[in-house]
């Protein structure tokens, strides 16, 4: 019910032109008393001709924003620098990734690790320092690829 009169009260056209709204808080000044539509008036007719090319001006930056490789649609995709500890599998290699955090209790930093398995084109080998980029689901445990190799293991 209180949503129908919502709808009546702003479909019912006026035939009077209405002063523009005034802000909540806002002393009425004798401008405001006279009711000068001029001023109103001015900031329409200003304000129109100056909407076209701003339009078109966003419309040209919005196309050259899409066009970039940045803005592909990809989003951010998460980078980890991590260890390969196997390489035993074709094409895929386990990394390890080690991050500190601060312990609750005691206040101290411990090594975390987690692993994961990445698609590798690059010819990893075990104990090379490797960036994993997340991908798309290639198989059951793998959504990681291999980017590049940070540095090679000593032999």
């Amino acid at each position: 019910m209180f949503r129908r009169k919502k709808k009546e009260e702003a479909v019912e056209p006026t035939s009077e032109p209405q002063a523009p709204a005034e802000e909540p808080g806002s002393a009425p000044g004798p401008e405001a008393a006279a009711g000068t539509p001029a001023i109103a008036d001015n900031s329409v007719a200003e304000a129109a001709p100056a909407d076209e090319p701003v339009s078109s001006a966003v419309e040209a930056e919005a196309t050259s924003e899409a066009s970039s490789p940045i803005t592909k649609g990809r989003g951010h995709r998460v980078q980890k620098v991590g260890t390969v500890s196997s390489d035993k599998m074709q094409k895929t290699v386990v990394v390890r990734v080690d991050r500190l955090v601060l312990h609750p209790k005691y206040r101290r930093y411990v090594r975390r690790t987690s692993r994961f398995m990445a698609h590798d084109d690059l010819g990893a080998t075990t104990g090379d320092r490797v960036r994993i980029v997340e991908t798309r689901p290639l198989s059951a445990k793998k959504r990681w690829r291999v980017v590049e190799i940070v540095q090679k293991a000593a032999k």
